[in-house]
């Protein structure tokens, strides 16, 4: 077992060695892949020392088709009130709720505020097409699993389509997948192979149209929509930018290096101003057996241990160490380009992005048209990175605008932050911070590394120019209101503990962090294309009252929050966050919570809802002026197995209960939509 899951006993509190062996290839169990020498924070922190701190001001349709399936209420137990969280009121303002108080970690329940309840749009396994066969675990089957929702779902966006906010795009990333709960053991190597393919096919990326009554009501998704897709482990993807084409990026089966099958270990994203999908492409190291050796395979942790899902037993190319197929793992960990609009598109996964573990990637256009998007590279002690695009963005819907803007990430220049400031007892930390450039004009700004070499090999072309290790980068969003930059750093409990490893500094304040921070960046003068910056750390996170907790200077109470990762804003500015990992750090479920930016409330931190046992909140979107909030509830009951398993969310049937059509006793990862009721 130990082989299996390397951090079984290893991890903090009742995290789960299940998502870190599946999520990120047991990635605490292994050395941290950044071993570069260059400064720390602390040596060149005093270049620029600051005294400021920033003073922000307040700044869908019909029910669902025949063809779909119905989504059938749910059982009385499962619709958990949240408990109003003690000395809170409730929060008014356009999308009011009571906050609750924190959920215990063995709560398998959906908990959400008093006067709301909650809705699964789509589970996984949910028919997409007409001809989609109805789910059924005890069968996997890679057709079907092509045909239906995939798995554990990870960023949506729900992009109404219509004026009468009756129709709309739900799109959605399947970052990974967990055999032991998903499928029944089996007894023959043919067999475990049908299980491997099922599992490629339930990876990838779903749109789905979606129809309601009317606004402020529930959603449901039509099977058969002409819309609908599924790109999964083996879909074709073009190669675009710089170092398509590069000899980095051939293959046996590929020698133009220029088409790729499929996408995978895909967690966060963004939806641009031009309609379409990005979706980052993370922990793709734990899918390939590499040659250890090879350029870059240490600093991206490939190993040539059997892989975390076994894919090598059924497709050569996941074997990088047999001949024509050693550049195979370049060709994974990029940014992922979907147009949602048109089914018939081939998805692009973008090298002038850099590749790296991408959380995702988010697009601010600023006053000048200038496009610019900010990334994470999720790995303990990687980096902040940005891309500003060459062309300008053409507004407007015209054919001739779209053309122009779909190509806009294809060319670009590429930096990486480097963070200097002051350090307080408070943590009310503050900086400034310069964006060094990686390729700009279409050339290598970092010696020794040719431009497909600094695009491919990212990681270690940050590391020749000095960049600061972060605790995690996840999502990284700019307020569109405001154009500020916030940026989730999830933890990091390596730091200022691993010998040779940098300590707590300005912009990463705590030796073995265990709960993450949120910095505040401002570009100079609001510019995209800027290359200096100021910063302030807005969260600190932990429980209330707990030593170096930080909540932008609030001194009232807090919800305590842990593992902050993806975030999004709502109408006001506001902003919400979701987390990943408080079961290992505070003993809570993980939740969503929302927070002011500006005004008298800056920093008044407060929880919305909480996902049940051992599952993740994801995908947060918020349409507070429709009255609705939207997440993707991933791996719950992740540490069960096929027959003893740990959570029945969403269909809750009961012991000796025989399932309705579509239900399953058993975990299914699902995108919900919590509503106020009517």
């Amino acid at each position: 077992m130990p082989d299996l899951l390397p951090m079984l006993g290893r991890t903090h509190g009742n995290r789960s060695a299940v998502t870190c062996a599946l999520k990120c290839d047991s990635a605490c169990a292994r050395p941290v892949p950044n071993l570069s020498t260059e400064p720390t924070f602390a040596a060149v922190a005093s270049q620029a020392l600051v005294s400021r701190r920033a003073v922000l001001v307040g700044g869908a349709v019909a029910a669902a088709a025949v063809a779909g399936p119905q989504l059938l209420g749910l059982p009385e137990a499962a619709a958990v009130e949240g408990r109003p969280a003690p000395g809170e009121r409730a929060v008014r303002g356009g999308f009011s709720f009571t906050p609750i108080a924190a959920v215990s970690d063995d709560v398998d329940a959906m908990t959400v505020p008093r006067g709301f309840s909650w809705h699964p749009i789509i589970r996984w396994g949910d028919p997409l097409f007409h001809d989609s066969p109805r789910f059924d675990p005890t069968q996997p089957d890679a057709d079907a699993a092509e045909r239906q929702f995939g798995y554990n779902n990870d960023y949506t966006d729900v992009i109404v389509t219509d004026r009468r906010g009756r129709k709309a795009l739900l799109c959605c990333n399947h970052e990974y997948t967990n055999r032991q709960i998903m499928f029944p053991p089996t007894t023959t190597p043919e067999a475990e192979a049908d299980v491997l393919r099922a599992l490629m096919a339930a990876h990838g990326f779903s749109v789905v149209e979606l129809e309601r009554r009317g606004t402020r009501r529930p959603w449901r998704y039509v099977q058969g929509a002409r819309l609908n897709r599924r790109i999964t482990a083996t879909t074709p993807f073009l190669l675009d930018g710089p170092a398509a084409g590069s000899t980095l990026l051939q293959t046996a089966a590929d020698p133009t290096g220029t088409r790729v099958h499929g996408t995978f270990g895909n967690c966060s994203g963004g939806t641009t101003p031009w309609g379409t999908v990005l979706s980052g492409e993370e922990n793709f190291n734990g899918y390939f057996v590499a040659d250890p050796a090879a350029p870059g395979s240490a600093r991206y942790g490939l190993t040539d241990k059997p892989s975390s899902y076994g894919w090598e037993q059924v497709d050569d190319r996941f074997d990088a160490t047999k001949a024509g197929y050693a550049n195979e793992p370049h060709r994974f960990g990029w940014i992922v380009e979907i147009d949602p609009t048109d089914p018939r598109s081939t998805p692009r996964k973008h090298t002038a992005m850099g590749r790296f573990k991408h959380e995702g990637a988010n697009v601010r256009v600023d006053d000048e048209g200038t496009v610019v998007a900010y990334m994470g590279d999720d790995e303990r002690f990687d980096y902040l990175y940005k891309f500003v695009a060459s062309k300008k963005f053409r507004p407007g819907k015209s054919a001739a605008a779209r053309r122009h803007n779909l190509g806009l990430l294809s060319e670009g220049d590429l930096y990486v932050a480097r963070f200097t400031g002051e350090q307080r007892p408070d943590n009310a930390n503050l900086g400034t911070g310069r964006w060094l450039p990686l390729v700009r004009d279409g050339r290598s700004q970092v010696e020794g590394m040719s431009v497909e070499e600094v695009l491919v090999l990212t990681r270690l072309a940050a590391d020749k120019v000095g960049a600061t290790p972060m605790d995690r980068c996840e999502d990284v969003e700019p307020s569109l209101k405001t154009g500020k930059v916030y940026v989730v750093c999830t933890n990091n409990t390596d730091r200022g503990v691993k010998a040779g490893k940098p300590g707590p500094d300005a912009a990463n304040p705590r030796a073995a962090n265990k709960n993450g921070h949120i910095i505040e960046l401002t570009e100079a003068g609001g510019r995209g294309d800027a290359e200096t910056f100021e910063w302030d750390l807005f969260m600190v996170c932990g429980d209330e009252g707990q030593a170096g907790t930080y909540f932008a200077g609030w001194e009232g109470p807090v919800a305590p929050i842990s593992c902050p990762d993806n975030i999004a804003f709502d109408s006001r500015d506001n902003l919400w966050i979701s987390t990943d990992g408080q079961p290992g750090s505070i003993a809570k479920n993980d939740g969503l919570f929302r927070v002011p930016l500006a005004g008298r409330e800056r920093g008044h931190l407060v929880q919305f809802l909480a996902v049940p046992v051992e599952a993740e909140t994801c995908g947060p979107v918020i349409h507070d002026q429709d009255g609705s909030v939207f997440v993707a509830v991933q791996h719950p009951g992740e540490d069960g197995t096929w027959a003893e398993q740990n959570s029945f969310f969403p269909d809750y049937v009961s012991a000796g209960e025989r399932p309705r059509r579509g239900e399953w006793r058993g975990p299914r990862p699902s995108v919900v939509q919590v509503v106020a009721d009517r």
